[in-house]
Parts: structure tokens; C-alpha cells; sequence
């Protein structure tokens, strides 16, 4: 008689339920301080695939048409496919049975994570406990046990539920059995991987160490300094004594910590020396860099592959939400193709980092075990999302305190996080615990640092038509514009002279980083009086964070004061003019977009009346987010009610939470493969790719170079045009159609008219 498959292609399932057990184990030491075998993460790896015993999976697994896909769970294959059931009812009669109703209650966290490892976690009430009341599911574990597994696989060991020792108690068992989901499906993920592609494995080791990094990053920034002191400026030097405080400050506890530096003052290079000098000292794991927008993530990540090229090609994980677009119909190759953070550093955008951490799929929790030990520093911290702000502190508060994670919140505008004294303290917020700010005087720092005069609007209430704003424009020889919507952007560049240069998100990553470099090489050339040609330049605010770039005159669409002070930080960046530079804040034709850019403008109004002497003053930002804070619901989907337990069934609704907890609502979102022209060989011969190995991972990192996010809605209307196609569930491809791709403007979506102003901003 043949033993018993996990997989095609001979791959046992004793073998695989051993191998899953331990690696699951091991990945759960982080937070788990017994022996391995007494682990949560190891019990539910040994039990997970239980239901494969059943004859009539076997069966399927040897008759099925694609055994690649065979094991998956799904509706294709029908009662015989299903295996993930019976170890979790395993859990709950073994528990029971050794504990009594203590027992069959602690069962429910094994429950969770065996039943969802192909589909996720689910809620306890309405999903899993329904489920699992089936009557098929209880067949599914009689013909599993039938089967007779080996009693190593089934019993109970030394293994020792003890709800008592969960992190943070009740309020921390949610994230505790998302942390444990992780180590299980990342363990199932990789030696699943291992069966099918026996080089894969290897293929994953190769990065550099963090201290290998961290050396890389002194010689470079040494060689940045002398470079400095050759041309020295007040700003060079104050850049070098942020960064020695960073390195001086390292060794401090982990916990909380504010990089409050004005932008411009070097805080991205500062705080990545901060955060390695940090792991050095405290034997941290991984530093996890996250930024607000996807629009801005290249940018970053390029800065820090120059820093390390000397250590290779592959230094760092670039992370998008987008790359994990095929996650929707899941298959062998998407399973393998999803990131499970395995690298020392991390490039990602807060939709990735925070949608993971209240995820339940098993592509999005894969990587959170990862997290555990970890530094993040939270870049432009100001831009956390405010109607999920609540829900986000309280996430950070339990890793900082029983996960061993350092934060960094990064930022010229920090949003006063660490208290409740700026929050309503009807609704019960609760701010982050101990935040330690690495400078030692950032008053005496901005005012070291100040570049800019603020021009505010002589009456808020009036606004000034496009057209008399684009006059203003054409009379500056090089000036910067920043307005809030893409059909502004485009409104605003139409009126100016053809060669007004434009930059907002409806270009691709690829074009946006060689408008970018062109507009820095003409700063340059206008600096050295080789460029007598005007510059002038029309963006959305994708260029307010990470975007080294430095006009005399910066023009500025009203908007929170958070952005208005970003803006100007494109503004005398480097300190170079003989006096301040231009800052004009101006009330456009059109309001801010209902909802939360709207609710800032009104609070910046409110907060700068009667401030016209220095509107980027440091103590107006306390009153300011004071006042947007109160003016939105901090945790406006409810996701803190739907991961609070109930501590009589262990019921959470995590399903529930993943789904409200959306930053960016992808289901309103459609991710477009464009063909930008001067990359268009490139981009042909990896849709060529696409089409014929599917999304595996190096493939969808180099896609999103080269894509656009607009509304699904308008997605679909250009599909049915013929303007786009669909190669894959979740990704659009535009097609040759003449003119759908502006070399200046980007994607054409029918000029802008089917896109709703309220929906992007950058």
C-alpha cells in the first residue's frame, strides 16, 4: 500500500506534517519561550493537514488534471478535496478529552489556525463555528482517523495549553493567533516550495547581514560628509549632527521613538543609521522601512541600493499592496509567489505593512512572524490613516511591549501620538506608550534649519481661479505648483506653456522617477548657469515625502498644514538662496475632496487664523492634529470591536476585521500594467513572462515599475472600450491603442471624466 501524499510527485504527508510542525515551531521561538515541541505553532503545524489521510483525498490527488494545484482547497474537487477541517476538530476532542472544557476551549485557538490555513482565519461566529459543526467535517476526521496516521503525528505529547501566558492578555489574543497563523502558513508555504522547486530554498539566503549593512551604510555616509565638507552650508552641518544623534542614541532601550526633523534635514539616511546602529546593539532581526504612498516607494528603495550596491544586486525587499494582486484565486504559483519578509530589509508602504497586521488571508499573514523582533520606522508618521489611526496605535503598542519592536516615527510634523492629552477622551483613545525623541532640541533644530517664507491666503474664503494661478506661474522662472487631485494637476498644466512638466500618479513608477531625475539635473544645470530655459513644474503631493528635489518658489494648494509644511520642504531644500525661499499657499477653485483631505484643509484654516507670523511653527502642529483628531472617527470601521475576544468562546471576528480594515479599498481599485514608451521592450517581455509562468514574485516586483492605480470602475469601462485587457485575475494591461499613454501626462482614462475627484489625491 503507497503512504499516504501531502502533494504530487511522492512528497509524504508524515514527512511533510513533521517538517511543517517543526519549522512552525521554530519560526514561533521568537515569542514562544517553551521547548519546541510544547509550542502552539508546532501542534497546529502537525495536526494542519490531518484531512489528507482520507482515502478520498488521496484519490483526488492522484487522478487530478493539475497536480501542481491538487492539494488546494477549493470548490473544484468537491468533499473529497476539503482536509483542513479534521485537525482542527482533532484539536478540540484531544483537548477536551486531556483538559475537560478548559481544554476543548484553548482547542479554538488550534482551530483557528488549522481550519484557515488555505482560506484564513475566520470569524468564530456566523463562519467557523458553523463550519465546523458540519456534518461533513466530522466525517472528514472519522475517515482520517480510519486511516490509522502514525500516533507520533496524533497525540497530544507534551504539549500544554495554557491561555494565562497569551501577550497582552485578552486584549492581545487576536494579534497572538495572527503571529501563530503566520508561523504555520509560512511554514506550510516553504516546505511545500521545497517539494516542488528543490532550488528554491537556496535561492531565498544570499542578503546581507544588518551589521554587514550597517558598515556599508558608515562608509557611505562618511564619504556624503566629506563630500559636505568640501562645500560646507549650515545645512550640511546640522544634517551631520542629526545623524550623529542617531547613531548616539541607538543604544537606548528599545520601545518608542520620534525623529522630529524638518524636511530637508536628512531624516531618511539618519533614521536607517539609527535603526541598524539599533539592531547592532540589540540583536534586532530586521529593520522594516514603511512609507505613506505607493507613488514614492522606488524612490527610497533606490536611495538605499545605492547606499549598499556594494553588497549586490539583492539587498532588500521592495514590497507594494500590489504584489499581491493575484492573491484573489489562489493557485501553487501564488502561493509561492507571496512575500513572507525574509530578507534584513524592508521597503513597504503602510497599506502593505498595516493591512497584514489586521489581515486574514494566508498570503497576507504569511510574513507577520517576521515582524516579531523587528525595527519600523514609520516615515512621515503624520500620514497614518486617521479614521484607522486607533486601531494602529493599539497594534504598535502590543508589539513595542511583548514583541520586541522598536518604532520610529519619522517626521518634520510629528502628529502627537504619544499622549491621550490631544484626543477626546470620551471615545477612551489611547496614544502610544513612551515615546523617546532622538533630538535632543528640535525647536533650536527648525529654527536652525528655517528656508521658507509662508505667503497664506489674504481671505480663506475666496479661492483663485486656475487660470490667474497659472499667470502667477509663468512668471516665475522655476517654481514648483502642488494641488490635490490628478484632474487638477492636469487642469493646472493645460493652462501653463507646453513645456510645464507634470507629475502625478497616472504616470508609472518608471516615468515618475525620469521626470524626477530629469527636474533634478535641470535644478542642477540652473545652479551652475547652463539652464537659462524656465522651470516649471505641475504635481500632485506625491512629491512631498521622499522627493529630494529644491525650487526658489514652491505654490501650494490649501490643504492640512502636515502637507503645506512638506511642500515647503521642496522649497530652498538645501539652504543655497542668498535669502529664504517662496512659499504661496492659495485657495484653489475647487475644494478639497469630502472626507478627510477636506476636514485638514478646515482644521489648517482654524489653527493658522491669527498666525501669520510664522505659519510652520512647532507648537501650532499640536493644536492642529488636535483638531483634525477630533474632528474624525479614529477607528471609524469598528475593527477594534471585531478583534475584541470573547472570553467565554475565544470569539473574534477576524475575517470580519480584515475586511474592514482596508487603507486603500481594493476592491474600488484596479492595478493597470501600462506601456510606457521608454521602456516598452522591457515591459513587453515581462507580460511575455506573465502570461506563460504566471505571477511569480521577481515578476510582479518588476511589474510595478510599470503600473497605474485608477478606479475599478473606470478599469472596467476602458476593458469594455477595448483600451485594456485582463491576463490574470486583479491586473489589468493597457493596450497599443494610439494616445492611451501620454508621454507627459500618463494613462489616459478618457480625459479624467469618469474619475471622481474624492477618489485619489497623489
Amino acid at each position: 500500500m503507497t503512504a499516504p501524499l501531502a502533494h504530487s510527485g511522492g512528497h509524504l504527508l508524515a514527512d511533510h506534517l513533521q517538517s511543517v510542525a517543526e519549522l512552525a515551531g521554530e519560526f514561533s521561538k521568537t515569542f514562544e519561550s517553551v521547548d519546541t515541541a510544547k509550542r502552539w505553532a508546532y501542534r497546529a503545524g502537525l495536526w494542519h493537514d490531518l484531512g489528507k489521510y482520507r482515502p478520498g483525498f488521496q484519490r483526488y490527488l492522484q487522478q487530478a488534471e493539475n497536480p501542481e494545484n491538487a492539494h488546494i482547497e477549493g470548490k473544484v474537487g468537491g468533499r473529497e478535496k476539503t482536509h483542513s477541517a479534521a485537525g482542527a476538530l482533532w484539536a478540540l476532542e484531544t483537548l477536551q478529552a486531556k483538559h475537560g472544557p478548559k481544554g476543548k476551549l484553548a482547542a479554538r485557538v488550534l482551530a483557528y489556525l488549522i481550519a484557515g490555513h488555505h482560506a484564513g482565519l475566520d470569524d468564530w461566529n456566523g463562519g467557523l463555528n458553523e463550519r465546523l459543526s458540519n456534518a461533513d467535517c466530522q466525517i472528514e476526521l472519522n475517515e482520517a482517523k480510519a486511516e490509522k496516521p502514525p500516533t507520533s503525528i496524533l497525540e497530544l505529547g507534551e504539549f500544554v495549553p495554557d491561555l494565562s501566558k497569551i501577550p497582552g492578555g485578552s486584549k492581545g489574543f487576536a494579534l497572538w493567533v495572527r503571529l501563530l497563523f503566520s508561523c504555520l502558513v509560512d511554514a506550510d508555504f516553504l516546505d511545500t516550495e521545497a517539494h516542488f522547486d528543490a532550488g528554491k530554498p537556496a535561492r531565498r539566503i544570499g542578503f546581507p547581514t544588518l551589521d554587514q549593512m550597517r558598515v556599508a551604510l558608515d562608509a557611505y555616509m562618511t564619504t556624503k560628509t566629506t563630500a559636505a565638507s568640501a562645500t560646507p552650508s549650515t545645512v550640511n552641518t546640522l544634517r551631520a549632527d542629526i545623524l550623529r544623534q542617531c547613531r548616539d542614541k541607538a543604544g537606548l532601550p528599545a520601545g518608542f521613538f520620534s525623529l522630529t526633523v524638518p524636511t530637508g534635514g536628512g531624516k531618511t539616511l539618519s533614521s536607517l543609521a539609527f535603526a541598524l546602529n539599533h539592531a547592532q546593539t540589540h540583536n534586532k532581526r530586521r529593520v522594516i522601512y514603511a512609507i505613506p504612498y505607493t507613488s514614492i516607494i522606488e524612490q527610497t528603495a533606490d536611495v538605499f541600493r545605492d547606499v549598499f550596491g556594494a553588497l549586490g544586486d539583492e539587498v532588500l525587499i521592495e514590497h507594494h499592496s500590489q504584489a499581491d494582486a493575484a492573491d484573489r484565486d489562489e493557485t501553487a504559483r501564488s502561493r509561492l509567489a507571496c512575500e513572507n519578509w525574509d530578507a534584513p530589509l524592508i521597503v513597504t508602504t503602510n497599506v502593505q505593512l498595516f493591512e497584514s497586521l489586521f489581515a486574514a488571508k494566508t498570503s497576507r499573514c504569511r510574513k507577520l512572524h517576521n515582524v516579531v523582533g523587528s525595527i519600523i520606522v514609520l516615515d512621515e508618521a503624520q500620514q497614518l490613516p486617521p479614521e484607522f489611526l486607533q486601531p494602529i496605535l493599539d497594534v504598535l503598542n502590543l508589539l513595542v511591549k511583548h514583541y520586541g519592536v522598536t518604532v520610529v516615527l519619522c517626521t518634520a510634523t510629528q502628529p502627537a501620538l504619544n499622549t491621550t492629552a490631544y484626543f477626546d477622551a470620551s471615545q477612551n483613545l489611547i496614544g502610544l506608550q513612551d515615546v523617546r525623541e532622538i533630538i535632543d532640541n528640535p525647536d533650536a533644530l527648525f529654527d536652525a534649519l528655517k528656508r521658507v517664507e509662508v505667503e497664506l491666503p489674504k481671505d480663506w474664503n475666496t479661492p483663485t481661479p486656475w487660470v490667474d494661478i497659472a499667470a502667477q506661474l509663468a512668471a516665475e522662472d522655476c517654481v514648483l505648483a502642488i494641488v490635490g487631485t490628478r484632474k487638477a494637476a492636469r487642469e493646472l498644466q493645460r493652462l501653463l506653456p507646453p513645456d510645464t512638466l507634470h507629475l502625478s500618479a497616472l504616470m508609472c513608477g518608471a516615468h515618475r522617477k525620469a521626470v524626477i531625475d530629469h527636474i533634478k539635473a535641470r535644478l542642477q544645470a540652473k545652479r551652475d548657469g547652463q539652464d537659462l530655459q524656465p522651470l516649471r513644474v505641475v504635481s500632485t503631493q506625491l512629491v512631498e515625502a521622499g522627493v529630494d528635489i529644491d525650487f526658489p518658489v514652491v505654490y501650494r494648494a490649501l490643504a492640512g498644514l502636515d502637507s503645506i509644511a512638506q511642500a515647503a520642504g521642496r522649497c530652498n531644500r538645501e539652504g543655497r538662496l542668498a535669502s529664504r525661499g517662496r512659499v504661496v499657499v492659495f485657495v484653489p477653485p475647487e475644494q478639497p475632496p469630502v472626507g478627510h483631505l477636506r476636514k485638514g484643509a478646515e482644521a489648517c484654516i482654524s489653527t493658522l487664523h491669527g498666525h501669520h507670523d510664522d505659519p510652520l511653527a512647532r507648537p501650532l502642529f499640536d493644536a492642529y492634529f488636535q483638531q483634525f483628531y477630533r474632528s474624525v472617527n479614529l477607528d471609524g470601521k469598528g475593527v477594534g470591536k471585531l478583534l475584541t475576544v470573547d472570553t467565554d468562546s475565544l470569539g473574534v471576528q477576524f475575517r470580519s476585521a480584515a475586511e474592514a480594515f482596508r487603507l486603500i479599498d481594493d476592491k474600488d481599485s484596479a492595478m493597470v500594467v501600462v506601456r510606457y514608451f521608454e521602456q516598452r521592450e522591457e515591459i513587453e517581455k515581462l507580460l511575455g513572462m506573465l502570461v506563460a509562468k504566471g505571477p511569480e514574485r521577481w515578476l510582479m516586483r518588476k511589474l510595478q515599475r510599470y503600473t497605474v492605480s485608477i478606479h475599478k470602475r473606470v478599469a472596467e469601462k476602458m476593458l469594455d472600450q477595448g483600451d485594456l485587457t485582463l491576463p490574470m485575475p486583479g491586473l489589468y494591461v493597457q493596450t497599443d491603442a494610439v494616445g492611451l499613454y501620454h508621454p507627459k501626462l500618463g494613462l489616459q482614462t478618457d480625459g479624467v471624466l469618469y474619475e471622481p475627484d474624492s477618489y485619489v489625491n497623489y
